[in-house]
């Protein structure tokens, strides 16, 4: 059976390899990309080219997203447009607004839909936050010590719970939300990768957390076989293993300077200030959380669904982003 994809986020790396990858599959008929702005490009070494991947500018926010899912007859829908960190020039209010009114505006596109059959979701694991509270590792079923209260956890915590709703009020849709760890590889530009990249890297005195990536190899992959086959539920995704902050340094090979944690978050302001044409803005307060108590999270749901496990560990996919760009 042919199948017609749409693929939200396209502009971004991952959602760019995701459309280039589902491109190339025989089995799909046809793939359309959607965002405000047009990819620089939708190929990669090996990839598909842009011609293969029909690209339509829409902004999430407004109902035009359903005109487009029921004019191509839209069958499967891969939603990769949740942002991270607040565009430069709309601030969190913006940001907000594209993860969470931009989520409820696709799915009630979908919700009404006469052909829509698969929904892929790319949620993360910062739902669960970072808390003193934290259990040693968070299966998918597993309460948080305490819940996100701001910034993208937030968002992304809203983001689920319209999904689930969309899920119950349409059964005879499979459903698949992906909680990813931090994405790391060489294509990687986010706000921890930029944190990890400094010269000097400030740290929380008295705190050493644990932390997980996903390389974007295997994030892709994972997002290819959801949008190919049925797997409804929530899902973990995560390299085998973690590292601690301390061995990422070392690995990188740069000098951690710890901080009291008021110094942190201000050194991180004067950095953001210092840099803001490269696209640093300070830590957020998730993120400072994230590097006193890092977070966990148990994986075995999704390799008992794919009867696959990722490629890259942890700290093979930290080493492919920080100990080349290291030289080391």
């Amino acid at each position: 059976m042919t199948q017609t994809v749409l693929v939200t986020g396209v502009s971004r790396h991952i959602g760019a390899r995701v459309a280039s990858v589902l491109a190339a599959d025989p089995a799909i008929d046809r793939v359309i990309g959607v965002d405000t702005v047009p990819p620089p490009s939708l190929s990669r070494d090996g990839g598909v080219p842009s011609d293969r991947i029909e690209f339509v500018r829409v902004d999430l926010r407004s109902p035009d997203i359903a005109q487009v899912i029921a004019a191509a007859d839209i069958d499967t829908v891969v939603h990769m447009s949740l942002v991270g960190a607040p565009p430069g020039s709309g601030g969190r209010a913006l940001m907000k607004e594209h993860n969470v009114i931009g989520t409820m505006q696709l799915l009630g596109a979908c919700q009404r839909s006469a052909t829509v059959r698969r929904v892929v979701v790319r949620s993360t694991t910062a739902v669960y936050g970072s808390s003193p509270h934290d259990p040693a590792v968070f299966a998918e079923d597993t309460e948080p010590g305490e819940h996100p209260g701001h910034g993208y956890a937030k968002d992304a915590c809203e983001v689920e719970g319209y999904v689930r709703g969309f899920a119950r009020r349409r059964a005879d849709v499979a459903v698949s939300m992906l909680r990813f760890a931090n994405f790391m590889g060489p294509g990687i530009d986010s706000p921890l990768t930029r944190y990890l990249s400094q010269p000097v890297l400030p740290t929380v005195l008295g705190f050493d957390p644990r932390l997980q990536f996903v390389h974007e190899d295997d994030a892709v992959e994972v997002l290819r076989r959801m949008a190919t086959e049925d797997h409804p539920g929530t899902f973990n995704v995560a390299g085998d293993g973690v590292l601690l902050l301390s061995q990422c340094a070392r690995r990188a090979g740069i000098m951690a300077l710890p901080l009291p944690s008021p110094a942190f978050r201000l050194m991180g302001d004067l950095v953001g200030d210092l840099v803001k044409g490269v696209g640093f803005t300070g830590y957020s307060a998730e993120q400072v959380r994230l590097m006193r108590y890092g977070r966990v999270v148990d994986t075995t749901r999704l390799a008992t669904a794919l009867g696959w496990r990722p490629k890259y560990s942890t700290a093979a996919a930290f080493d492919s982003r920080f100990t080349t760009a290291a030289g080391r």
